[in-house]
């Protein structure tokens, strides 16, 4: 009489999976390391709590991984715009002086 395991099925509310963000993270290091180094903390954060159950959580800091993350790279990304216009423009104006 020996019965055969059934494992539980997955709860039907719950995401399957949770993007953590981790690469998008990264770059952000490369743009605005303060607010990348947030993102890759938060980011670090979201697979640790899907496998303790935390889905609320583990939502939670995948937006806020997602959120710092695209935040540093539209920082970096500005800047580089600034400092090359600043640089274009120093250029022609010292190209305008020498005449």
């Amino acid at each position: 009489m020996s019965q055969q395991w059934t494992p539980p099925p997955p709860p039907t509310n719950a995401p399957a999976n949770v993007p953590n963000y981790l690469v998008p993270a990264i770059i952000s290091i490369f743009c605005c390391w303060p607010l990348g180094i947030v993102a890759i903390i938060f980011a670090a954060q979201v697979n640790g709590k899907v496998t303790s159950g935390d889905l609320a959580g583990a939502v939670d800091a995948s937006k806020k991984a997602k959120l710092f993350s695209f935040i540093a790279i539209g920082i970096g990304l500005a800047v580089g715009v600034v400092y090359l216009l600043l640089t274009l423009l120093g250029i022609g104006l010292g190209a305008l002086g020498g005449r």
